[in-house]
């Protein structure tokens, strides 16, 4: 134990009093690490080397980016170079006759690791987690220097690269860091895997990875718990090494399914008779891909989803935990899409975690992006594909493994290796590989396919899913004009009516969620990719409103315009012209500067196997003398039950300020966005506002982002980043016209990390 945070805040003779009294040192310990790093942003010589003066590096907390970048027009070789990274701590005696291991979550891109001068083998792939023993390289009660050397450039021996990839991978250490001390005989990992689930006599197979001599009968016992309430538990005692040791659980009859409304989570605890524990969460759930569409729990349900990259402004894929989870709440519950895929590589724990938590399902894939290597490169996919399964089997959200790399051409003896692998490891979910090939030869469980065409093409396998459309067809920003925003909307909306009207199509997942950056090759000429529903700031554009509209109006009453509210904006002037609304009402009305202008019913005539098909209404001659506000009304069964209003007055009216979050934690990591927008009198984005909005912060905080920060779309945001201190962050934000706004998030006192 660090003994410097021993006694903070005590005097030596209590701390020696409450070490003798202390309880034993339990078996197993995962200690963060994710503070008081050292970081050199440029590699020198011996940089890596116990002994070097690192008294200039700069003292980072993970996750961190190499270098922060603007929003968008930058060069990606900005973050294309080799860093070094140092971290000092001390091996306290109770981890004597222990095993220390260190657990990277993800390096962008390859990582040489040392501790103490001893150098492993240089790991190799930003998207997936890796581990190194650290036990016999260790000091005790002395300085001990974990260094690592980041490779940060577009290597060809590692996939996602040797060819071109349609996004962006930044450079760092950019995932979680942890300390792991064991036993000598340890749970390595634990798949808590349901079997049987739809009948009466459903079990719990726990299979126990033991690393570790088995020199004599060892106990495991498993137990399924739901919160604090006792549950069931089984045991098994094992009298040598093997690859595995299964533990059933058996006649659980009492278990909630996990579903999309009810995402019911039950926690896994599993122990050694040496005192290792390792606990994990399981929902209880079954998720098969058949010719007549996707089933969850014997229910038909159409999937209707969105692709996500990882990165974000600024900071790439470094986000803390709190940021990374909120995407996953953008999905399910500002957009209701009931699907999720990680393209294109293995994304955030935390992601996963709450895509567990919010019901959201998830299809996972391996890195890369068309391009298939030689021999090593695939080698390493096929790694990918078996790092992948074992860190994320416990995910009752994942119901698909992702296999194949992402529009490549076939390859029979590579994709065999892959989908060998996935099965070999987790027999209980389908696998599919996504391609862009219609004729593409099937050798995983699903035909997962992109196909940007319309109409559609017709299923040609008996699982069949579209796993992208639109995007890149058709790239819309924000401030495009009202032609182009309503055509985005309805682009989206027919690709789901045509997928809603044959149940052979399991559903489909439309690029993309957020607009994202990517390279000078691809993208709207500033490196970015202006695919998104949503823009980089996860803040919606009217195509999101489609998705928003889908769900039951026990959920959420929507009503979202598919335009935006001028006279002269389309071509010819006259108003908008004819516009979609989404909805999930039944009937609208609409008012024109304060009278009825029409009423209407949703068009089942262009989207006939929509639930809820958008409106279509005309406004193209609005009068031009007597241009007012447009005030539409939602009615089910004949009641009101919500309404909008769209100011006609074409002026700014509010700046708004508005953070995700109220409180954080005071850890030097954690993190909110806060969105920056100004709006008409409605409440509505003013999409051709561009102010810079001054920012200033007082307190535990700092800003990650640009400051000032000039608006695009009307809208943006900055994300805020607590402090290793307790209090009250101030941000306000200036507008040169509108009244400044300030704003108020609390931080969290936290503990100290212990090495």
């Amino acid at each position: 134990m660090n003994r410097r945070t021993f006694l903070v805040g005590t005097s030596v003779g209590a701390a020696l009093a409450q070490a003798q009294n202390a309880p034993a040192v339990p078996p197993r310990r995962v200690y963060s690490l994710n503070r008081n790093w050292l970081f050199q942003a440029r590699l020198t010589p011996g940089a890596d080397a116990p002994a070097f003066n690192d008294a200039g590096f700069q003292r980072v907390t993970l996750p961190h980016t190499n270098v922060e970048l603007p929003w968008h027009s930058f060069d990606d070789k900005a973050y294309e170079f080799v860093s070094v990274y140092r971290r000092h701590f001390r091996a306290p005696a109770s981890w004597s006759g222990k095993r220390v291991f260190v657990d990277f979550g993800g390096v962008m891109t390859a990582a040489k690791v040392s501790i103490n001068g001893h150098a492993f083998e240089e790991y190799r792939g930003g998207y997936t987690n890796f581990s190194f023993e650290l036990t016999p390289h260790l000091k005790t009660g002395a300085d001990n220097v974990l260094a690592v050397v980041v490779d940060s450039t577009e290597r060809p021996d590692i996939p996602p690269f040797g060819g071109s990839i349609d996004y962006l991978t930044f450079g760092g250490i950019y995932r979680d860091v942890e300390l792991r001390v064991v036993p000598q005989t340890h749970l390595a990992n634990v798949f808590a895997k349901p079997v049987r689930v739809m009948s009466n006599d459903r079990a719990l197979v726990v299979r126990c990875y033991l690393e570790g001599p088995v020199s004599k009968p060892t106990t495991i016992t498993a137990e399924l718990h739901d919160g604090d309430r006792p549950g069931r538990s089984a045991t098994a005692t094992v009298n040598s090494e093997a690859d595995h040791h299964d533990v059933i659980i058996e006649n659980i009859s009492d278990v909630a399914l996990w579903d999309l409304q009810h995402p019911k989570l039950y926690q896994v605890t599993v122990r050694l008779d040496n005192g290792d524990t390792y606990t994990t969460r399981t929902g209880f759930r079954e998720a098969r891909f058949t010719e007549k569409g996707f089933y969850l729990n014997g229910q038909h349900v159409k999937l209707r989803g969105l692709n996500r990259h990882q990165t974000y402004p600024y900071t790439g894929g470094a986000m803390p935990a709190r940021v990374q989870a909120r995407d996953a709440f953008v999905l399910r519950k500002d957009l209701h899409c009931n699907i999720v895929r990680t393209s294109h590589y293995p994304q955030s724990p935390a992601f996963l975690d709450a895509c567990d938590e919010l019901g959201l399902l998830v299809l996972e894939e391996i890195p890369g992006w068309q391009h298939i290597g030689e021999n090593s490169w695939q080698d390493l996919a096929v790694d990918n594909v078996g790092r992948m399964v074992r860190r994320d089997w416990n995910h009752p959200s994942i119901v698909l493994w992702g296999t194949r790399i992402n529009e490549s051409a076939d390859n029979h003896p590579f994709y065999t290796r892959t989908n060998e692998v996935a099965h070999s490891l987790d027999d209980s979910r389908q696998t599919g590989g996504i391609r862009n090939r219609y004729d593409s030869e099937l050798i995983e469980d699903v035909f997962t396919m992109n196909d940007f065409g319309f109409p559609l093409r017709p299923p040609n396998h008996p699982a069949y899913l579209n796993t992208e459309f639109n995007g890149h067809m058709f790239s819309t920003k924000r401030f495009d004009n009202v032609e182009h925003i309503a055509e985005h909307v309805t682009r989206h909306a027919r690709v789901h009516d045509q997928l809603a009207s044959d149940d052979r199509y399991a559903g489909g997942i439309a690029w993309c969620a957020f607009d994202y950056a990517s390279h000078k090759y691809f993208g709207s000429g500033d490196r970015i990719c202006y695919h998104g529903v949503s823009d980089i700031f996860r803040l919606p554009k009217p195509a999101a409103g489609f998705y928003k509209s889908q769900c039951e109006p026990e959920e959420e009453v929507v009503i979202e315009p598919g335009f935006y509210y001028a006279w002269g904006d389309k071509a010819g002037g006259n108003g908008p012209g004819v516009v979609p609304i989404c909805s999930n009402c039944d009937h609208l009305k609409i008012y024109y500067a304060g009278k009825l202008l029409m009423e209407a019913d949703p068009d089942r005539k262009t989207w006939p196997h929509l639930k809820y098909a958008p409106f279509t209404v005309s406004l193209t001659r609005l009068s031009f003398g007597n241009w007012g506000d447009l005030m539409i009304e939602g009615y089910i069964n004949g009641k009101l039950v919500g309404s909008r209003t769209l100011s006609g007055s074409g002026t700014d009216d509010r700046l708004v300020v508005k953070p995700d979050d109220a409180e954080l934690d005071g850890d030097g990591r954690d993190a909110t966005r806060v969105v920056l927008a100004v709006t008409d009198s409605g409440g509505n984005l003013r999409p051709f506002a561009s102010a810079a909005i001054q920012l200033s912060l007082t307190g535990p905080g700092e800003i990650v982002g640009e400051n000032p920060f000039s608006l695009s779309g009307g809208a943006g945001a900055v994300w805020v980043k607590a402090k290793e201190a307790a209090g009250t962050i101030r941000l306000e934000a200036r507008h040169q016209y509108l009244a400044k706004q300030t704003v108020e998030i609390q931080v969290r006192r936290v503990e100290r990390e212990l090495v």
